[in-house]
């Protein structure tokens, strides 16, 4: 059988403030031609569906017609989708009922059977194990559908207080489970939303899953049974060496300009019984362009003569190479890099100026300021976005007290960040606050 593994979609994303929508509707566009040129018998979506926990009507309505009309085009496609840690759970679960009719499983959270003596309580691995249907109907694979965990889901509740070792027993128990069920000649493939400690991230572009050290795991939870892993939340397309079934699939478009030198992709499997035949990457096209003048920060007048040079060109390959002029939602984005010694107070209208007449997208100016070597390493605003909450703390505790905070201040510190990324599907489940096993923890955190 054949599957497609992607993930990432990132639905609803803005680039600097500025919608994004076509090139997804394109890359959407894209994948129902492969699912129906290449027989594919499943797609599997590796979490980050959509941008944020609570996507526009847009993004939600991009996702849904998209999986009417796969099931209208392969009727007998299976499709899975796991939460992310940019999606909510609850938000991804709501539907499912009424994707079921189009062969879809969504799963935003594990859950575990209500027993109050058992120890350690025992994953509802059922709910995760997915059946996957070849071209004859008969089931050829399970998928075990492990959505982002998040520390409420596998902590607490006689589950223990170690978010890693809770992420260890989910994935224990449900691999158990599905060597145990599963008939001879039926494969099993695991789809995760996290962080595998060997795997390269791209700059400016993953955040943190979980704040404090806790955010990445060993590749060592997915043993030699399975066939094939497909992983969810690195942008960068990345076979792990040392585990060739383990694979992020990348996003299917760049999420920033730090990502566009890299390919994009969807990747094929292909399965024998209960072995890996075969995985084929799929390149995919990039709907509109991103690029960066120049490459590397530099000084105004080189900038400018730079921005010239591209105006020219958009110009000149409209002219004389006949081709139609691109519709607006084509246009390539623009990042201009400049290196200034002081403020330049009118530099975006220099800039709009030259590109006034050129079909691009400007959306953002990055202004570095060259430093003595005594200055102080002060981060302009344009740099902030880089910068974690645990960054900002520790430099502003550096210049208010003059040296770094200590371990226990930063555990807290930590903790409180991971808190407010929480969703509040948590409280949808709970909404008493001495029912809730976060609350219990805070509670706790507060007395001590």
């Amino acid at each position: 059988m054949k599957l497609i593994h992607t993930a990432d979609w990132h639905l609803g994303q803005t680039l600097h403030g500025q919608p994004r929508e076509a090139e997804h509707q394109a890359f959407l566009d894209t994948l129902l031609e492969t699912l129906s040129e290449r027989h594919i018998d499943a797609l599997l979506i590796a979490g980050d569906v959509f941008d944020n926990a609570n996507p526009s009507i847009r993004a939600q309505e991009q996702l849904y017609q998209f999986i009417r009309q796969a099931h209208q085009r392969c009727p007998q496609l299976d499709i899975v989708l796991i939460a992310g840690n940019h999606d909510s759970g609850a938000r991804i679960e709501l539907p499912a009922p009424l994707l079921a009719q189009f062969n879809t499983h969504a799963l935003g959270r594990v859950h575990w059977h209500p027993s109050q003596v058992e120890t350690p309580r025992q994953l509802d691995t059922d709910a995760l194990r997915i059946p996957l249907t070849d071209a004859q109907g008969q089931i050829a694979a399970w998928c075990l559908a492990l959505p982002f965990l998040r520390p409420a889901e596998v902590t607490g509740s006689g589950l223990g207080d170690d978010y890693l070792q809770g992420i260890e027993m989910v994935h224990r128990q449900l691999i158990q489970a599905a060597v145990d069920k599963r008939a001879p000649g039926q494969a099993l493939v695991a789809m995760s939303h996290a962080h595998l400690t060997t795997g390269q991230v791209s700059e400016d572009s993953e955040r943190p899953i979980i704040i404090g050290g806790a955010e990445s795991i060993s590749t060592q939870l997915f043993p030699a049974e399975l066939a094939y892993v497909a992983m969810g939340h690195l942008h960068r397309p990345q076979q792990l060496q040392e585990h060739p079934c383990i694979r992020y699939s990348g996003s299917p478009l760049p999420m920033s300009f730090a990502e566009t030198h890299y390919p994009h992709q969807l990747v094929e499997v292909t399965l024998e019984g209960e072995s890996l035949a075969n995985v084929t990457p799929i390149p995919l096209p990039h709907y509109a362009a991103m690029r960066r003048v120049p490459a590397q920060p530099a000084p105004l007048d080189t900038v400018m003569s730079a921005l010239k040079a591209l105006a020219q060109e958009c110009q000149t390959s409209t002219e004389h190479h006949g081709s139609a002029p691109l519709p607006p939602e084509r246009w390539p984005w623009l990042e201009v890099r400049v290196l200034l010694t002081q403020p330049e107070p009118n530099l975006r209208q220099q800039i709009e100026a030259v590109l006034a007449e050129a079909p691009v997208r400007l959306v953002r100016i990055q202004v570095h300021y060259a430093q003595s070597e005594h200055s102080a390493e002060t981060p302009s605003l344009e740099q902030l976005d880089r910068l974690t909450p645990t960054d900002i703390l520790t430099r502003q505790w550096l210049t208010q007290f003059g040296q770094a905070p200590d371990a226990e201040l930063m555990a807290d510190f930590q903790w409180l960040v991971e808190q407010a990324q929480l969703d509040d599907e948590v409280f949808e489940d709970n909404p008493s606050a001495s029912e809730n096993p976060t609350l219990k923890t805070s509670a706790a955190r507060d007395e001590s």
